[in-house]
């Protein structure tokens, strides 16, 4: 008995002795440097990349599209002229005008609100003049819808991403990724201030029909977005952008706001207090001429 009692201590000090030996071996662990040595060493990570905006310049048409409009949709022809200094960062100015088309609900308007009711025939109908501040009798477009006239904003391009893109391992084209940003002045139409202006003073009554018109203002805005780029010629290249342009416009020609409590409700006037934020969104399509000759780097 006391010689298995023996044997079983010093097996167990043994166990003891080889964990504690793990155990303080644990924080002595190296890792050995591997030296590169041949035609490899000190290579960059990429070679023979071509620089598709490296000291160039870029002429790019393009053509935009407004998203999610309630009352008139835009299409906003342009061209962006732009210097890159490096690959990766470059500066821009890009500009279009605004041509618009009418959604259904302006259809719908027009033909239900308008047409139907002929109001210009008969304005004293009492449904004539419950709508008398906020409808036109005429045109909704001509009379009230405000517009996207122009936009012209300087940017600030960064390029953070470049590679290649393939279909099927057939077809490899140069793809990069770019982000923008910068101030925007944009141009627009909006119907004139009617019943009292932003501070207070009288005006012509918002359901006198000559108040329904529009004039032109000019607002500045943030504008940003990302971009897809490709590169099937040393010349030229495609894409399509994301643009937010977000800032206050009435695009209905409504009163929306001015009146108590806190100014949430109408109040029988057209002016500034009825804007509200829009956070617009376009879709642009690019077609892009880059020059001098493409570089290759080392």
């Amino acid at each position: 008995m006391k010689q298995q009692w023996q044997r079983s201590l010093a097996i167990t000090m043994g166990v003891a002795a080889c964990v504690g030996t793990l155990l303080a071996g644990e924080g002595d662990a190296q890792a050995q440097e591997i030296q590169l040595t041949g035609p490899l060493a000190g290579a960059p990570a990429v070679r023979k990349l071509r620089l598709h905006r490296d000291g160039r310049f870029e002429v790019t048409p393009n053509v935009s599209f407004t998203l999610l409009d309630e009352y008139q949709r835009t299409i906003m022809p342009g061209l962006r002229l732009g210097y890159h200094f490096t690959d990766w960062f470059g500066v821009a100015v890009w500009g279009g005008y605004g041509i618009q088309y009418t959604t259904g609900l302006t259809d719908q308007l027009q033909e239900k609100a308008i047409d139907q009711r002929n109001c210009a025939g008969n304005p004293n109908k009492s449904e004539c003049r419950l709508t008398a501040v906020n409808l036109t009798r005429n045109n909704l477009v001509d009379d009230q819808l405000a517009r996207l006239e122009f936009v012209v904003a300087p940017e600030l391009h960064f390029v953070p991403f470049r590679g290649k893109l393939s279909l099927f391992s057939v077809l490899f084209v140069d793809t990069d990724v770019h982000f923008f940003v910068g101030p925007a002045v944009v141009g627009l139409q909006e119907r004139i201030d009617c019943g009292r202006d932003s501070d207070g003073n009288a005006l012509t009554a918002c359901s006198q029909q000559e108040t329904f018109q529009l004039e032109r203002r000019i607002t500045v805005a943030p504008t940003f977005g990302l971009g897809l780029n490709f590169y099937p010629t040393k010349i030229f290249g495609f894409g399509a952008e994301w643009r937010g342009l977000p800032y206050e416009w009435n695009t209905s020609g409504f009163d929306n706001f001015g009146g108590d409590p806190d100014g949430d409700f109408p109040d029988n006037a057209v002016n500034g207090k009825d804007r509200e934020f829009k956070f617009n969104n376009m879709i642009t399509v690019n077609f892009m001429f880059r020059f001098p000759n493409l570089e290759v780097s080392e």
